[in-house]
């Protein structure tokens, strides 16, 4: 498994991360014990980053992980979230003070250690001054809950506001071959300075698994499918699974595993070598359920793309007409 610098930290990870937000709930039936034994193999092949948050399943994936890594603890960095999902705000998003304080101690009760590695706001909360967020995280790093401050889904003017304002170390944003918004500014901004990056749905939320047919209806339980339940984050998603998308994605999708197939790969370890290569990325998470799986990802880092590969994949987007980097933000309104 290949290793990196994560930002100015000084701390190696893995260059794939081990994503837990399925196991929260949201994709049909999970094995949790498969998926404990998925997280054991992964740190075997060399993932050390898991990447989970308190809104996924209200705290169940924290807890599925925190069991999975029962005794195994100090080989892993867990990267855990909070400032979102609150029905009791208006905005569902919550940065005061008092909710990171709050968070944190619930997140580390259900991940049964004493300290997260990362800690993140998930979705920035604009009611709230960021000096306040980010001054109460920086209380949990003094006071050792807490090693390292991320910012998750925030612009870069955004970002560099905050820059002025307290410390963080890592960004989380989305990253793949579908949605490449981030390569514009704000990569560039993170190895401007120094900071960590960490690219979310490097499979597209499973359109580059190469499992779904041009027909394919996600089923009602799926998230996917709810386009009425995306609200603000509707751009985040609506170019992947808005009505007539999936078909059209799919296609591409089928010319990639083309691509792939020339150096012997599956079309999801194309997906994930080339988003693990893009400059400026430290790691691309990737959700996680089973053993199988966890090869299947470790196996996307033993190869190399060269600059006919690329230009074959931009090529394919091109020839069906889909634009990986849609000219809106990730959410709504901002």
């Amino acid at each position: 498994m290949e290793h990196r610098p994560l930002g100015a930290t000084g701390v190696q990870v893995s260059a794939v991360g081990f994503g837990c937000q399925e196991v929260g709930g949201g994709y049909g039936d999970i094995d949790q014990r498969e998926f404990a034994r998925a997280v054991g193999h992964a740190l075997e092949v060399g993932i050390n980053l898991f990447d989970t948050a308190e809104a996924y399943g209200s705290g169940a994936s924290e807890e599925a992980l925190g069991r999975a890594l029962r005794g195994r603890r100090d080989e892993a960095l867990i990267s855990t979230k909070f400032g979102t999902g609150y029905h009791d705000r208006a905005n569902f998003r919550d940065g005061r003070a008092e909710r990171v304080h709050s968070s944190i101690d619930a997140s580390l009760q259900r991940l049964g250690t004493d300290h997260v590695d990362i800690y993140t706001v998930h979705w920035p909360d604009r009611e709230t001054p960021f000096d306040e967020t980010l001054g109460a995280l920086d209380v949990l790093v003094q006071g050792g809950k807490v090693r390292f401050v991320a910012l998750s889904n925030f612009r870069v003017d955004e970002l560099a506001a905050c820059r002025k304002l307290g410390r963080f170390d890592v960004v989380q944003c989305v990253h793949s071959l579908f949605d490449r918004r981030m390569e514009s500014e704000v990569l560039p901004w993170c190895v401007a300075n120094d900071v960590g990056f960490l690219g979310y749905g490097a499979l597209a939320y499973g359109l580059l698994s190469g499992a779904l047919p041009a027909d394919h209806t996600f089923p009602a339980d799926d998230w996917r499918s709810k386009t009425d339940k995306w609200g603000v984050m509707s751009p985040l998603f609506e170019h992947l699974f808005g009505p007539g998308r999936v078909s059209e994605n799919v296609a591409v999708v089928e010319d990639l595993r083309n691509v792939a197939a020339l150096s012997g790969h599956s079309v999801a370890q194309l997906a994930l070598r080339w988003a693990t290569a893009t400059p400026g990325v430290s790691a691309s998470l990737v959700g996680c359920r089973s053993v199988a799986e966890v090869d299947d990802d470790a196996a996307a880092l033993d190869w190399s793309l060269d600059p006919s590969d690329r230009d074959a994949i931009d090529q394919i987007f091109i020839r069906h007409g889909v634009n990986p980097c849609p000219d809106q933000w990730i959410e709504r309104g901002t």
